[in-house]
């Protein structure tokens, strides 16, 4: 009815009323994104932003804060919207208001002091010590982790096209059901493959066939032979969400396998034994947080292996007899000294098992047969400070690599088993070669060394008969001929084997698995890691590159570019890696994930700085306890070589390093923030000082003799002139992404949080501080390498956001 009385809607009309208002409401793109943001927006804003969703747009609208919060930086991204959207700015002027917007996590402050040495009244104050949470369940803590972890996805939401096209470049250069080169062990070839499609390995054997000759470097596996599985880790790793094996090892009769697995990430490995042929677990229980290695003696019943301490250490040795009680074991070897670790070993002769105990500076050794697992254990050389060596057994009598203060690069020496203090020099010392390891078999010893950087080999022939060499012959070498390149021992197989298997790499050469005769010299090429997806060796130039330190120490690079991409005129994106610490060499080797970034135009360097042992103990010597500054100075001296001879320029570099790598990057990103445009620090070391005094954090006690003890005034002042955390200044910072992992028992979660808090606190520009803490991971990352290759997709979208390489 028409009229001036009431209009009446009948019960559906006045439904289908709502029904539609509501439908409209949950249609609205501009409503479901902004939410009470929706307010600030005109009609042409509706429009506007409606017309870029539809454009594959969204994400320039999501994840605002509430209302009252950075409202004036909305009602610029709206503007630089429109203008955009009539084509008047560029993506990136439309992204760097998006990232206006976003509002960064702000940690809470809580007051907390921090003692100096004894003797001092030295107080550092630090307000974010309330993230350390050693049980991992603070609400407050997971909460900020989470808020953080948020954040860098919602900054970084712009390359989420970019991450899956990385992700499915890396993983479409993996040749994903492979195989390894087999190795042959007694009356098997042991080997692993991955499966398509699957995470984790499965580890099998095949029988030798009958009435098979010696080993020699023709060898193959006879594919008739029926397969066994020792190991299927992706049906183990099902159950869980971090899945990691440590030791594995068939017993000497090949008839159990021994294998250690760690389900959380914190390197706290349960132990299990399996019968091989029926598949069924031996132990009645299995044994929880051992180190994850395990030796057995040659009664094919009784092992030792070995557990850590509360903070991770390992420390004490057990034996089992498998069938009997955990409970029962017994304890055979407890190291007191809280700076020692503890490792299992037995004999590549199956002769000898041998407890290892080691500090970053010194060491010792036990032995025991293992044809009598209840014996005596005896010391090869007595424990000395500042004394290293290592150990290899060959018929009555040790090979054992020696470093000391007067042999800093190493000699080898032999001796009796008898005695072996009554040791003769095989190699002396030499200060321009540096003896890093050893392959003993019955008739070679074979001993790989550095030269300038470079690892070389060199053969010995050894006399018949087991019996005890008093000299050694000239050597055959073993040389390759790239400019930077990584070389060294793979699995070698039966001890009188004349085959010795080599792992060879570079930044242009996929890794390689190499058989070596050392009779004939002979050689067979049995494996070459599957780079797919297009890749010729030919397309890359590889060099080596010197810079010269503040000090004028030259310090070696590798690098490598794709030829024909790259312009070489300080226009070209580079990405520098560096570590420097625990006399670890930085060596070269083939990423495929890494073509990723060289095949978009990065060129990609090494910085092998002091700390690391590429040129020698000393160089590592340099760069430690009261020199670590070297290693800073080295890697920013590099960077400034990469820039004036016109490889990149500053705009146009970036630099990453894990760990004690994030350290050597928190101190040049404080040292020479002006000198960067783009840093990775993964799972950082990056609160020194405090790390370093407090010994209830695993690792600290060892980590003095890499450090230093700063309740010794002189290292404590000098640590904290470089600590990151201590050092962050009121100054423009590159953009920065930092990782982190939860359950990491190497670096606290809570040092890059801390880092983090603090540089959000103190840096006085709006580039990108990003930290992604993974809450179930480790030192390593993810255990499943597919989910691995996500991280590494995420870090390099990062990269090429901060070099404008996104596409809009």
């Amino acid at each position: 009815m028409i009229g001036r009385g009431p209009f009446v809607l009948g019960a559906g009309a006045a439904a289908g009323i709502v029904a539609g208002i509501v439908l409209r409401r949950q249609n609205n793109p501009v409503r479901t994104l902004l939410q009470n943001n929706a307010k600030l927006l005109s009609k042409k804003d509706h429009h506007t932003v409606r017309t870029l969703v539809r454009g594959g747009q969204a994400h320039i609208f999501k994840h605002w804060p509430a209302p009252g919060i950075r409202d004036q930086q909305k009602i610029t991204l709206l503007q630089r919207a429109r203008a955009f959207a009539s084509e008047s700015i560029s993506a990136k002027e439309l992204e760097e208001a998006r990232l206006e917007v976003l509002y960064p996590p702000r940690c809470e402050k809580r007051e907390h002091q921090l003692p100096g040495p004894p003797g001092t009244d030295d107080l550092r104050k630090d307000q974010y010590y309330w993230l350390r949470d050693d049980n991992r369940t603070d609400e407050d803590v997971l909460a900020h982790l989470r808020a953080e972890t948020d954040y860098c996805h919602n900054v970084l939401e712009n390359t989420e096209h970019l991450q899956e096209e990385l992700y499915r470049e890396m993983r479409g250069r993996i040749q994903e059901a492979d195989q390894s080169a087999p190795v042959r062990d007694g009356p098997f070839f042991y080997y692993s493959r991955t499966l398509e499609g699957k995470q984790y390995r499965v580890h099998c054997r095949r029988k030798l066939p009958p009435n098979v000759g010696p080993p020699s470097e023709s060898d193959s596996m006879d594919e008739s032979q029926p397969e066994e599985i020792l190991l299927d880790e992706n049906a183990e790793a099902a159950r869980f969400d971090f899945y990691m094996v440590g030791g594995l090892e068939p017993s000497p009769n090949h008839k159990l396998l021994a294998y250690a697995a760690d389900t959380s990430g914190n390197e706290k490995y349960t132990l299990h034994v399996k019968d091989i042929e029926s598949d069924r677990e031996m132990l009645k229980e299995p044994i929880k947080e051992t180190a994850g290695n395990v030796a057995w003696a040659n009664d094919n019943k009784t092992m030792f292996y070995v557990t850590k301490d509360k903070l991770d250490r390992p420390f004490k040795v057990w034996r089992h007899h498998v069938g009997g009680n955990a409970e029962h074991d017994e304890l055979v070897y407890h190291e007191e000294d809280d700076q020692m670790y503890v490792h299992l070993a037995k004999s590549r002769d199956d002769k000898v098992l041998s407890i290892h105990v080691g500090s970053s500076v010194t060491s010792e050794t036990r032995f025991l047969s293992a044809d009598e697992p209840e014996g005596e254990w005896k010391v090869i050389l007595p424990r000395v400070n500042n004394v290293e060596y290592d150990v290899r057994h060959r018929g009555d009598h040790f090979f054992i690599v020696i470093r000391d203060e007067d042999r800093p690069n190493s000699e080898v020496l032999v001796g009796p088993v008898s005695d072996p203090t009554q040791t003769k020099v095989l190699i002396p010392h030499k200060p321009d070669v540096k003896i890093e390891s050893m392959v003993a078999s019955q008739n070679h010893l074979v001993v790989f060394q550095r030269i300038k950087g470079l690892q070389e080999a060199t053969i010995y022939e050894l006399p018949d008969g087991l019996e005890m060499p008093h000299t050694l012959g000239m050597g055959d070498q073993v040389q390759f001929p790239e400019a930077a390149y990584s070389l060294g021992p793979g699995s070698q197989g039966d001890f009188d084997s004349p085959i010795l298997r080599i792992g060879y790499t570079s930044l242009t050469t996929p890794t390689s698995t190499i058989d070596l005769n050392m009779k004939t010299g002979r050689r067979a090429v049995k494996k070459v890691q599957p780079v797919l997806g297009g890749f010729s060796k030919d397309s890359y130039k590889t060099d080596r590159l010197w810079a010269t330190a503040s000090d004028g120490t030259k310090v070696p690079m590798s690098i490598v570019y794709k030829q024909g991409l790259v312009k070489l005129d300080g226009s070209d994106p580079l990405l520098l890696n560096g570590y420097g610490s625990y006399e670890v060499c930085n060596d070269p080797y083939l990423s495929g994930n890494r073509l990723s970034l060289i095949d978009r135009g990065f060129i990609f360097a090494l910085a092998h700085v002091r700390g690391g042992g590429e040129m020698g103990r000393n160089w590592y010597e340099d760069g430690k306890y009261l020199h670590k500054k070297n290693t800073f100075t080295d890697f920013i001296a590099c960077a400034e070589y990469l820039v004036k001879e016109k490889y990149t320029s500053p705009a146009h570099l970036c630099i990453e390093g894990r760990s004690a790598g994030g350290l050597t990057m928190g101190a040049v990103l404080n040292m020479r923030p002006d000198l960067f445009n783009a840093a990775i620090m993964g799972v950082p070391f990056v609160d020194v000082v405090t790390t370093m005094m407090d010994e209830s954090i695993p690792l600290t006690s060892i980590e003095q003799e890499e450090w230093g003890n700063p309740n010794n005034a002189e290292y404590y002042e000098y640590m904290k002139t470089y600590s990151p955390v201590d050092n962050i200044q009121r100054a423009d910072y590159p953009n920065i992404l930092v990782t982190a992992g939860l359950h990491d028992p190497r670096v606290g979660y809570w040092e890059p949080a801390k880092f983090v808090a603090k540089l959000r606190e103190n840096k006085t520009d709006n580039r990108i501080l990003l930290f992604k803490c993974d809450l179930g991971a480790g030192h390593f990352s993810q255990s499943g390498r597919f989910d691995r290759l996500k991280d590494t997709a995420l870090e390099y979208a990062f990269l090429l956001k901060c070099q404008d390489l996104v596409d809009p």
